[in-house]
């Protein structure tokens, strides 16, 4: 079998072609690779996952609320050969009809071929719209 080193470019482009297919996303993360999102852990959501069988879990958990997730565009900002900095958007609707409409930034950080850290930021209360039964009254004070 030939293994095919990808940079940290091809990783983002892998990975936001592929968030709907959480075993072929979670498999560009290395053993130690880390998805974070800061913040989400405010609207009881987990905000930091390691290693590809927890990150596979949790893409499952958000293709649950949000079954045809995707992202529209992704757009480099900056780009090394092991880290970029981005934005990826998203324009869907969750299981319950409500909008997910989602803005982006991350950096991605590349190590022998496979993510070693994904970091990504996005609008709190957009998200919390869209994922609580309660909207913006659901985050917990």
């Amino acid at each position: 079998m030939v293994t095919v080193m990808m940079n940290a470019r091809e990783l983002i482009h892998a990975y936001t072609a592929n968030i709907s297919d959480p075993d072929i996303a979670s498999s560009l993360f290395a053993e130690d690779g880390v998805l974070e999102l800061p913040y989400l852990e405010s609207l009881g959501i987990p905000s930091r996952v390691e290693g590809p069988s927890d990150i596979q879990a949790f893409l499952s958990s958000l293709l649950e609320r949000v079954p045809d997730l995707g992202f529209d565009k992704v757009e480099i900002l900056i780009d090394t050969e092991d880290q970029i900095f981005g934005e990826w958007s998203v324009e869907r609707t969750t299981v319950d009809g409500r909008p997910f409409s989602q803005d982006y930034a991350g950096r991605l950080v590349a190590e022998n071929g496979k993510i070693k850290l994904l970091r990504e930021s996005l609008d709190l209360v957009r998200a919390a719209r869209a994922m609580l039964p309660n909207g913006v009254a659901g985050i917990p004070h």
